[in-house]
């Protein structure tokens, strides 16, 4: 029996039930004269199998019940079954889609801005491509390269409705096939582009990653994902999803190296996301491939962090200056309100 708030779903077996009751048969009896096993009886009285056409035949010939009745009564169990199920699915998933970000998604044109509870399952639904939003949870459908994520919380939702929107996007990226060597081979080149504008830089970005098999997609941010980017694969190309509207190069560029260190170093093709040590890994790779380790510690030897300071090691590393003063902000070289002026502020469209 499958119930819902609306539906009750009884099948045939219970109605045979109570002919064996009235009767005074045992199910062991009823077995024998159907000529089928007792536990086929047993699962049939209980739900679990199917009334066929050949057993209302049979129920027929010993009940004395037309077969018509026994199919009648299965078909509609099975279609409560659908509804009941149905509904318990709804019910779930509206709880699930509140703890969306829904009005934001909205707001960006990326669902239908709706306020019924059910049309907003619906649109979601559509939106990630699956029959049922629990199904989120499933590391098939979400295999990316980031902290593991959990369908009860807010911030993972929100990074899982960014991602999926940045599979979209990528479906109308053609790329090469994936081509890893080709990559690492092209990091010069793309550290190189630090000193240029976004407008410059990123047509030919996107050109390079998609020579190497990766798409590359800008994104605006989504509240509550705590979020920079994402890497995944999908399909025969790799997705790198950058959050970039509107931040600092030197966030930009250490985002944008960090996700190619999960390609690099392996960690996009694991199937349950990356360790807290993955994600160290790919900070230090990308924290190393902007500014070489001894190079930064023989500039902070020297104890001098003039703006003329500054400016000279990023000319002679062949980077912005920007991202010197972010390295040293963020390891507590300087503080945080030091230097600011020499960071570029990026305004990358979708």
């Amino acid at each position: 029996m499958v119930r819902s708030r609306s539906y009750i779903a009884v099948p045939p077996g219970a109605t045979v039930k109570e002919q064996l009751e009235d009767r005074g048969m045992s199910q062991k009896e009823f077995a024998a004269r159907m000529d089928m096993s007792e536990k086929h009886i047993s699962q049939f009285i209980h739900g679990n199998v199917q009334l066929t056409l050949e057993m209302a035949m049979r129920l027929e010939m010993v009940l004395g019940v037309p077969a018509k009745f026994w199919n009648h009564l299965e078909a509609i169990y099975r279609e409560k079954i659908l509804m009941a199920e149905a509904e318990n699915g709804m019910d779930a998933d509206i709880e699930l889609a509140k703890k969306m970000p829904y009005s934001e998604l909205a707001k960006l044109g990326w669902v239908s801005e709706t306020r019924v509870a059910k049309e907003k399952v619906i649109n979601l639904r559509k939106y990630f491509e699956v029959v049922q939003l629990s199904l989120l949870g499933n590391s098939q459908i979400t295999r990316i390269a980031c902290r593991r994520l959990a369908v009860t919380e807010k911030g993972d939702l929100a990074l899982i409705a960014w991602v999926q929107k940045a599979k979209l996007v990528a479906r109308d990226i053609k790329v090469a096939p994936i081509n890893i060597k080709e990559l690492i081979s092209s990091l010069p080149e793309m550290r190189m582009m630090t000193e240029q504008t976004p407008k410059t830089f990123c047509p030919k970005l996107k050109q390079i990653l998609a020579d190497c098999g990766i798409a590359l997609v800008f994104l605006p941010h989504l509240k509550g994902s705590f979020l920079q980017g994402a890497t995944f694969l999908d399909g025969s190309k790799i997705v790198v999803g950058l959050t970039a509207r509107g931040k600092d190069a030197d966030k930009f560029w250490f985002s944008l190296f960090h996700e190619l260190a999960h390609v690099v170093l392996g960690h996009v093709s694991q199937r349950d996301g990356t360790t807290d040590q993955d994600e160290k890994e790919a900070d230090r790779w990308s924290r190393d491939l902007l500014i070489p380790e001894r190079d930064f510690e023989d500039f902070i030897a020297q104890n001098n962090f003039s703006r003329q300071s500054l400016c000279g090691f990023a000319d002679k590393l062949g980077i912005a200056p920007g991202i010197v003063v972010g390295r040293l902000q963020n390891e507590g070289v300087i503080k945080y309100n030091m230097m600011n002026e020499l960071k570029e502020h990026y305004l990358i469209g979708e």
